[in-house]
């Protein structure tokens, strides 16, 4: 086998080779073996703290194979873990270049299309398992096939087939394998994404949400059986079987297996010397079916606080006056989903990203990174009130940009729009109070009309004043006397002295001629429209 000059993370060379071979699969015996067998069944208080300590020691395999029965078994504990999982594996994958280099960029678009794969959403779901056991393991499929290295598939692995190894304080995760009877074997550098989330500090296998929850979900499990057996017989009546004096003992075993029967097969048969009563169950059986449901809802919130961070979208309940308490939540806490989010990228960077630009670009000194973004919700109210206020100080703000804030498309050139109209109250709309029917109506329909449409009159008017010619000569009488009082003086002082001379020689006559002309028409073009 050839070694690859690219190095492991530990400075070991690695066998080319070796990625393209399955090295975790399961197998129908040894340690990696396809068989398991449930530890669940008879839980007791001891049983479980037995789990725990051996997990805290290293030997999670009990606790790894409980961690799994929880969520089979508590469809609470499931529903939570899982929404916690989607709020993550539902977000919207950014890439962005490590620079604006060309090279860079194409690093970036390659990272890109490698994320737009349904794989990799598969990826992000099976490393969120993580959650619950403290760890997840995917494996890196690479396919050989084409001129480039490509991720075909990422298995995800039982994680009983890893363990923490000892000379690494429990930190580090190798490998179990049939040849290696200490230690773990090292875990091979480009082959496979490890998660394990920092949900808190020391041991990873001490951090997994199971183990925080397994004392309350063993608390539940042992009330739901008491409640199941008070249910069998909660509001069935007693049932009473009378003998006489004189009944043998096969008499009173006759009696006994009738009484019995009733409670099974709602039918016996009896002796006419025997009698069988029926007393309704009354006192306090309420209270303690009560008691079973409370204790069972006070877990199931403990449950989501510890994985949701909050109880109020999963056990919100009608109070009264602003009952609606799960409507101004996140289904999870923002900053667990922010955090969460920010683990994930980091893992996906560090064995997948850099794994794939390395196979197939050489070493980097930089590399683009994958972030899962979450979006922050956005107060469209607030930013409609800013526009409206800082656009007329001069600010120029982007149609488009507005529209994809609110989701709303280009309109097409031959689509109906909304527009502004007039408001009935202040602003405009004081012209229209004290007027008749009649005068709000062609008020109104002169100003949709401005609103609507040029004033192509007025316009004509302005083209036709601009363009006129005989300017110079209407501006001349005005101009003239001043361009010959600055050919006379010899100083700007001089020139403003003399300036009041010239009031009695200019003449303004023509240029007011032409402009009451073009007042008075724009004024008649006004009044007929």
């Amino acid at each position: 086998m050839a070694e690859s000059p690219i190095l492991q993370r530990d400075g070991r060379p690695f066998e080319t080779a070796d990625l393209t071979e399955e090295l975790a699969a399961p197998t129908l015996t040894g340690v990696r073996s396809v068989w398991t067998y449930g530890v669940a069944n008879g839980m007791t208080p001891a049983r479980l703290a037995m789990i725990l300590q051996a997990a805290a020691d290293g030997n999670a395999h009990d606790y790894l194979t409980l961690a799994e029965e929880m969520e089979e078994r508590d469809p609470h504990y499931a529903a939570v873990l899982g929404t916690r999982k989607r709020a993550v594996s539902g977000l919207p994958v950014h890439v962005e270049a490590a620079s604006d280099s060309a090279e860079h960029k194409k690093h970036a678009d390659a990272i890109k299309a490698l994320t737009e794969r349904p794989a990799f959403g598969y990826l992000v779901d099976d490393l969120l398992d993580a959650l619950g056991k403290g760890y997840s393991v995917c494996e890196i499929l690479w396919d050989r096939s084409g001129k480039t290295w490509e991720p075909e598939a990422y298995p995800h692995r039982d994680p009983r087939f890893f363990q923490f190894t000892n000379a690494s304080g429990l930190q580090k995760l190798g490998l179990l394998d049939d040849s290696q009877t200490g230690e773990p074997l090292p875990m091979p550098g480009y082959k496979f994404v490890t998660h394990v989330p920092r949900i808190k500090s020391g041991i990873p296998l001490r951090g997994g949400l199971a183990r925080l929850i397994a004392f309350g979900w063993i608390c539940k499990a042992y009330t739901m059986k008491d409640w199941v057996a008070f249910a069998e017989v909660y509001g069935m009546p007693l049932r009473l079987g009378r003998y006489g004096p004189g009944a043998s003992e096969r008499d009173v075993a006759i009696l006994r297996q009738a009484v019995a029967n009733i409670g099974s097969d709602a039918a016996a048969v009896l002796p006419k010397s025997m009698q069988i009563d029926f007393e309704n169950a009354v006192g306090g059986s309420s209270s303690s079916a009560d008691l079973f449901e409370k204790l069972a809802e006070w877990v199931d919130r403990q449950t989501s606080k510890g994985v949701l961070g909050q109880t109020m979208t999963t056990d919100a309940q009608s109070s009264g006056l602003g009952s609606n308490q799960a409507g101004v939540h996140d289904e999870v806490r923002g900053d667990i989903t922010k955090a969460d989010a920010k683990q994930i990228s980091d893992t996906i960077n560090r064995d997948l990203v850099r794994a794939y630009i390395d196979l197939n670009f050489g070493p980097q000194d930089a590399y683009p990174r994958v972030d899962l973004q979450v979006v922050e919700p956005e107060d469209l109210k607030a930013l409609v009130d800013a526009v409206q206020k800082l656009v007329p100080l001069g600010m120029r703000v982007s149609e488009s940009e507005m529209r994809n804030k609110f989701g709303l498309s280009d309109p097409g050139n031959d689509e109906a729009v909304l527009t502004q109209q007039p408001p009935a109250g202040g602003g405009l709309g004081g012209a229209f109070n004290g007027r008749s029917t009649a005068e709000q109506t062609r008020l109104q329909t002169a100003l949709n009309r401005g609103a609507q449409a040029p004033a192509d009159e007025i316009d004509n008017l302005v083209d036709e004043l601009a363009g006129d010619n005989d300017w110079e000569e209407q501006l001349s009488p005005l101009v003239d006397p001043i361009e010959q009082l600055a050919s006379q003086v010899s100083s700007a002082e001089e020139f403003r002295q003399r300036l009041p001379e010239l009031l009695g020689q200019m003449d303004a006559g023509q240029l007011l001629e032409k402009l009451a002309d073009a007042t008075f028409r724009a004024r008649a073009f006004g009044n007929s429209n």
